[in-house]
């Protein structure tokens, strides 16, 4: 279910919608097996760049690469919440602790605020979000990161979920509400 969630983001971001529409004009190919393949293309796509992402309860993501961490709100967040008209930024060089509030993020809906799901110094903020905080919801995976973290240590790592845990403690959370 999340993966064809994501695959239909993915799609989106990409650009692929293609309609069932019969036999292209001069093709023997179907247009709805094109719209197909991108769909399993865009699932590929997403899995391979989520693969590495680690998950808080509180649904925010990291991307660890060495010492450093990027951190976001994830895609079912964001969904949730609605359109997001602004987002507090904490400064660069302050210090963030494992499921301490960082910053919020304010919505049409709702403000909530974003936790930490590591530990570390604020080494970069993305600034883009000041004046284009929808990037949040375009682009929560890329354009639409929030903090990246200089790693105290990957000791909070091990506490966090994979994408498959992930995706299930969504399913489960979605069906009690």
């Amino acid at each position: 279910m999340a993966t064809s969630l994501w695959a239909t983001r993915a799609a989106s971001f990409l650009r692929i919608n293609v309609p069932c529409r019969g036999f292209a004009t001069g093709s023997d190919v179907p247009i709805c097996y094109l719209a197909l393949y991108c769909y399993e293309i865009a699932a590929a796509f997403i899995d391979w760049f989520l693969k590495d992402l680690k998950y808080a309860d509180s649904h925010e993501w990291v991307r660890v690469e060495g010492k450093s961490a990027t951190v976001g709100i994830t895609d079912h967040a964001q969904d949730h919440l609605g359109e997001v008209v602004y987002v507090e930024l904490p400064e660069e060089g302050s210090k963030v602790e494992r499921g301490a509030s960082f910053g919020a993020v304010e919505s049409v809906k709702a403000t909530s605020d974003v936790n930490s799901p590591v530990s570390g110094k604020v080494v970069e903020v993305n600034t883009k979000l000041s004046d284009s905080p929808g990037l949040v919801n375009t682009s929560p995976y890329k354009d639409g990161w929030i903090i990246k973290v200089e790693l105290e240590d990957d000791s909070d790592l091990p506490c966090l979920m994979d994408p498959e845990r992930y995706t299930k403690f969504c399913e489960e959370e979605d069906a009690s509400h």
